[in-house]
């Protein structure tokens, strides 16, 4: 199994995330895709197989994994504070890989009914965060 993880800034997310894959020793490749070198550095150090930095890398690992692991701003057009592209937010968006991302409710985006709750619990959920941003 390929995993892309996928980070930015300081790479901390993306850091812990490796670490943790690879103290449950899941056979796997690790590639660790930073937006920018430190992000990639910080994972690398964790003990990611492999590891690039920017956009088109992103992009390629986006078409070659089987999972894609990340805070759930890299599916966002400049999310991370603007070091995801659309480019790159396109090719994860669009990649046949399972993405498993956690949602951090940062950078403007906040993601409601994170636990099992039925359909109409997360409608209302919504309605009061969007209700909180009025």
């Amino acid at each position: 199994m390929k995993i892309a993880v996928i980070d930015g800034q300081g790479g901390k997310i993306g850091q812990m995330l490796v670490s943790a894959i690879k103290k449950a020793e899941i056979p796997c490749t690790v590639r660790a895709v930073g937006t920018n070198s430190n992000a990639t550095a910080a994972m690398m150090k964790a003990g990611a197989d492999e590891g690039a930095t920017g956009e088109n890398p992103v992009i390629v690992a986006s078409r070659q994994a089987d999972v894609i692991m990340g805070p759930i701003g890299i599916l966002s057009a400049d999310g991370l504070l603007g070091e995801i592209t659309p480019a790159m937010s396109t090719a994860i968006g669009q990649s046949q890989a399972t993405k498993l991302l956690l949602p951090l409710n940062q950078c403007r985006t906040i993601v409601v009914g994170t636990q099992s709750l039925s359909m109409s619990r997360m409608v209302e959920e919504a309605i009061t965060v969007l209700k909180s941003l009025l």
